[in-house]
């Protein structure tokens, strides 16, 4: 009887132990907050996939932050303006040196300098026409407004400006190719697009 009883009790007491191992390994495999770890996930509007360029579309975001609900806006309207045109500016860029570079042309530093100065140009004109995607506003535990938002340009707008003013141009008219000009301004937008994907 006292063996039984002494089995039972090992038994009942291995049972106890076991539970509360399996009890303690549980809450240890919990999954821990990342504010518990000095870290807090937070939102970005405006951003995303859907917010970035791709072959017809140029796009970017940005935050601006302020006391005043308006600075905060026009913060947020001036950086991602800024973000555009450098994008805008990098793409033309790499259209022309890769247009100039597959024709034979002579002079090319000034044919480039030429194609440079008259998209310049034609991408400060279109920056005007730029549309507004997404516009959010937040204020924080500091009472600060915060805006974000996210600016698109049309590729192919952009495009027929500059190839307008490139053919009405008398010094580049004799050996200006638009078709070549459009097959290379593509190709640098799906590189753009690829590029922004990250692929």
């Amino acid at each position: 009887m006292k063996l039984n009883n002494l089995k039972q009790t090992f038994i009942l007491g291995l049972g106890i132990i076991m539970t509360a191992g399996l009890t303690s390994c549980g809450s240890s495999e919990k999954l821990v907050s990342t504010k518990s770890q000095g870290e807090e996930l937070i939102e970005v509007h405006c951003t995303g996939s859907e917010y970035q360029s791709d072959k017809k579309h140029f796009r970017a975001s940005a935050i601006g932050e302020s006391l005043d609900q308006m600075v905060s806006k026009k913060k947020a309207g001036t950086n991602a303006r800024a973000e555009l045109a450098t994008l805008i500016a990098s793409t033309i860029k790499g259209t022309i040196d890769s247009y100039v570079n597959s024709t034979e042309l002579n002079n090319v530093e000034q044919v480039e300098e030429r194609y440079e100065g008259l998209t310049r140009e034609v991408i400060n004109q279109q920056l005007n026409n730029i549309k507004v995607i997404c516009e959010k506003q937040t204020r924080t535990t500091q009472n600060k407004y915060k805006t974000y938002i996210a600016l698109e340009m049309s590729a192919e707008d952009l495009e027929k400006a500059i190839e307008l003013k490139l053919s009405q141009d008398e010094k580049l008219k004799v050996d200006y190719d638009y078709n070549k000009f459009k097959e290379t301004y593509e190709a640098e937008m799906q590189k753009l697009e690829s590029k922004q994907r990250g692929f």
